[in-house]
């Protein structure tokens, strides 16, 4: 019997009156609304104006929901298409089954939509909103641990998942919480986007393939911990595949826009700076853009007074002179009078000595 262990819930549905309330689309709304309040913070920081991930939000949330869909009934088609079963369940999202890369694939579709609307680029876009992603990746693997699925194999460590459903196959045990994995995993993976971003001034997109390549790296890895039912190619499972596909195409795009683009966008969102609503903050780590504005704005003050000063030198030249002239006549005048005292005091002394005599 093992004495330490995660639980499972009982159940991962309650019922509001004739409205379910589920776990996992909890989790899924909650990641969104992390995703879309964090990418916004960023955007602002990026000189860009508020409200506006959110606007593009609208079309990358809906395009990654069907994207993450379709992803997870293409590559599991067995489970709805097959002997015995029933395809309309492809369409309950609300029982679990999206795909990251679909998701992901779809959502950019999306956003490259809102953004062409905007006319903003979608790179940059993209950077402000990658740690959100993988922090919303975080809050909605804990939607599998309230349907009790994508769990690792069997286990004795303290931290192991106890499975009590018997639903689709399943057998009630002690498996690798491999939900947690991957979701710690993805906390690690959004603080150091941000603190590489922070640190490298990432643009042009590099931040986001720097989220997709860490993603990639720790999803292999747990994935092959996983003991659902999936498709193999050559001994791995086809999510492994593609994390190492897309995780070569991460890194390749980081070193080619490096050299293509150095740096980062100066203007992410036209209009922002004249309009005065992205003046928050200026690359992402509490740096405002307005203390670049403030700093220009010395800069002109300090010529103007140079300016200023120069003409004031130009009047005052006149006097400076009339001044600087002054202590020469006071010399001069100091030289006349000893002239004259000293005859005037040889008279005396000879006047003196003649009286004596």
């Amino acid at each position: 019997m093992e004495l330490a262990y995660i639980p499972s819930p009982s159940r991962g549905v309650l019922h509001l009156g004739p409205i379910p309330l589920r776990g996992y689309a909890f989790c899924i709304i909650i990641g969104v609304f992390l995703a879309v309040w964090l990418g916004n913070k960023r955007w602002v920081a990026r000189g860009g104006r508020p409200g506006t991930v959110a606007d593009i939000a609208v079309w990358a949330v809906p395009f990654g929901l069907v994207g993450g869909r379709l992803y997870h009934v293409i590559t599991d088609y067995e489970l709805y298409f097959s002997e015995g079963r029933d395809w309309v369940d492809a369409f309950k999202i609300w029982e679990g089954g999206l795909g990251i890369w679909g998701a992901i694939a779809l959502g950019a579709v999306g956003a490259w939509i809102g953004c062409r609307r905007r006319g903003i680029p979608l790179p940059a876009w993209a950077d402000a909103l990658a740690p959100g992603i993988v922090f919303a990746q975080a809050v909605g693997r804990w939607g599998n641990w309230f349907n009790q699925e994508l769990y690792g194999r069997e286990t004795d460590v303290p931290w192991a998942l106890h499975i009590t459903s018997t639903t689709d196959g399943r057998l009630p045990g002690y498996y690798h919480p491999t939900f947690l994995y991957e979701s710690l995993w993805c906390v690690g993976v959004g603080f150091l986007v941000i603190w590489a971003d922070r640190r490298f001034k990432l643009g042009h997109g590099r931040a986001f393939a720097l989220y997709v390549a860490a993603y990639c790296v720790g999803r292999g890895w747990i994935e092959y911990m996983r003991v659902d039912d999936a498709h193999h190619i050559l001994g791995l499972r086809l999510n492994d595949w593609t994390a190492m596909g897309v995780f070569l195409l991460a890194v390749i795009y980081i070193v080619v826009s490096a050299r293509l683009r150095p740096g980062r966008e100066e203007t992410v969102e036209p209009g922002a700076d004249a309009s005065g609503e992205g003046d928050s903050t200026g690359d992402g780590d509490g740096k405002t853009v307005g203390l670049d504005k403030k700093a220009d704005a010395s800069a002109e003050d300090a010529e103007g007074t140079s300016g200023t000063g120069s003409a004031e030198d130009v009047d005052d030249g006149p006097a400076k002179d009339t001044e600087a002239a002054e202590p020469a006549k006071a010399d001069d005048a100091a030289d006349d009078a000893a002239d004259a005292g000293e005859p005037a005091k040889g008279g005396a002394e000879s006047a003196e000595a003649a009286k004596k005599s």
